[in-house]
């Protein structure tokens, strides 16, 4: 964790927030809302938290799909997409099998219980963040990732945290 970023230059510590910082605040507050209220209703009716439901639907999607693959397909780290499929299939909710030429690989299947999970899921899948930014057009999905950069860069944001999902294991 990162310790907080010193006040910029042209605002003291005691100043209050600028109301167009106010603004995106209470927009960022929606978003947060809206990401926390999907994984909350997932974890209620799927009863097993929003990467696990994620990771269901890909492997359903793709099925034989291997762990290295899991973790691109989500844009995890691989050791992530590992922690995900070991509580899956300690779940009972994914099965595994040795690929046949290479003995080390494992690839991996969605269960009769996993696909009545998925089931009970809402959708999307992905969940509600993703699902929205890939509703954005180009120029606009441009344009927030110029803007987020900024505000990670003055966040002193852990770049390491990109590959982390939102949605608690």
């Amino acid at each position: 964790m990162t310790n907080a970023p010193a006040a910029s230059p042209d605002q003291s510590p005691h100043e209050p927030i600028k109301p167009s910082a106010t603004r995106v605040l209470r927009q960022f507050r929606v978003v947060f809302n809206a990401v926390k209220t999907h994984f909350q209703q997932v974890e209620k009716q799927a009863g097993i938290g929003g990467a696990q439901v994620w990771a269901l639907s890909v492997v359903q999607a793709n099925p034989g799909i291997g762990v290295g693959e899991l973790a691109r397909a989500m844009d995890i780290h691989q050791s992530t997409a590992s922690n995900l499929v070991k509580s899956l299939v300690s779940r009972q909710l994914l099965g595994t099998t040795r690929d046949e030429q290479d003995r080390r690989a494992v690839r991996l299947s969605v269960s009769e219980a996993g696909l009545a999970v998925l089931a009970s899921a809402p959708a999307p899948f992905a969940g509600v963040l993703p699902d929205a930014l890939n509703a954005l057009d180009e120029v606009t999905l441009a344009r927030l990732d110029n803007d987020l950069e900024q505000l990670i860069t003055v966040l002193g944001g852990d770049a390491g945290a990109a590959q982390t999902p939102l949605a608690p294991l």
